[in-house]
């Protein structure tokens, strides 16, 4: 089973390739129908986007082969990590905030979703509820405490659990 993110960047492969393998051509053979490519510059956009996108498909095809790595089995249980919602409360203030832990390509700040190797992230890894840890931040050191888990497997038993 494809964790989600694997699954989305296989998508957005795919993508790439089409636009690298067929799109690209096709604006490299116009520009070309132009005349001199000393002085093209559509050619030389041409040429740029097909650099671009050959790095970008090695990067994504690395990084599809990092993540494929990962398995559910191979995800702690019990414990904080990939796909886990956390919930923190900051002990010096009081207030009580939830982060889902992902993926560096799956973040989204605004909505909660932090990176494994964000400092929060790493400082959560591999805690549980009842832990406090101590995060550096830019407006300095906070302290929050563990008080509440889910992890992606609890996510997934609540989840078939529901279904039945």
């Amino acid at each position: 089973m494809d964790l989600p993110i694997v699954k989305r960047l296989k998508d957005d492969l795919q993508g790439l390739k089409y636009e690298l393998t067929v799109k690209v051509p096709r604006d490299l053979h116009e520009a070309a129908s132009h005349g001199d490519l000393s002085e093209n510059a559509e050619y030389e956009a041409a040429k740029s986007r097909q650099e671009f996108l050959r790095a970008r498909v090695g990067q994504i095809e690395g990084r599809i082969r990092e993540l494929s790595m990962y398995t559910l089995s191979s995800i702690p249980e019990g414990v904080v990590a990939y796909g886990s919602r956390v919930t923190v409360t900051d002990i010096d203030e009081g207030d009580t905030i939830e982060f889902r832990i992902v993926f560096p390509e799956e973040v989204d700040a605004a909505n909660g979703q932090i990176s494994l190797s964000s400092p929060i992230g790493r400082a959560l890894l591999n805690k549980t509820v009842g832990d406090e840890v101590e995060v550096q931040t830019p407006s300095g050191r906070k302290n929050y405490e563990i008080v509440g888990l889910t992890t992606l497997h609890d996510a997934r038993e609540q989840s078939s659990a529901a279904k039945t």
